[in-house]
């Protein structure tokens, strides 16, 4: 009995961990790194909202940034998806990034806003909420 309990348990809980993954497709709990055109594509595509964070490891500002944007993917309803300039300068010149850290946001496929140097978390959950 005890055995045919605890596969029971089991079951509901990956029957309760679906659900939540399906409640969730929309807002990852942390940062997704990108790497290239491709994957930033289908970031976009597959989240309504995706704030892009255009970044260089060697940039104090975007050191600052960090805690920020991690705590807005755990919060809030957008993805948040991001892109090392060092790494992919193409893709960094594609959406125009002179200066880290700068920040592009996504609603509905298309590009909404761009924003360059630290900004504060309450703004920027202001401004996703805006496209949510």
């Amino acid at each position: 009995m005890s055995d045919e309990n605890s596969l029971e348990e089991v079951r509901k809980k990956k029957r309760e961990q679906l659900v939540e993954e399906e409640e969730g497709a929309d807002a990852p709990s942390e940062p997704i790194h990108i790497d290239s055109q491709s994957e930033l594509d289908e970031a976009v595509q597959q989240y309504d909202v995706v704030l892009v964070d255009f970044y260089a490891d060697w940039c104090g500002p975007c050191k600052m940034l960090t805690p920020i944007v991690e705590s807005l993917a755990a919060e809030t309803d957008a993805a948040i998806a991001k892109v090392d300039v060092d790494a992919n300068q193409s893709l960094a010149r594609q959406y125009g990034v002179q200066g880290v850290p700068t920040l592009v946001l996504f609603a509905d496929g298309q590009q909404v806003e761009q924003m360059v140097g630290v900004q504060q978390e309450e703004a920027l959950a202001q401004t996703i909420a805006q496209y949510n």
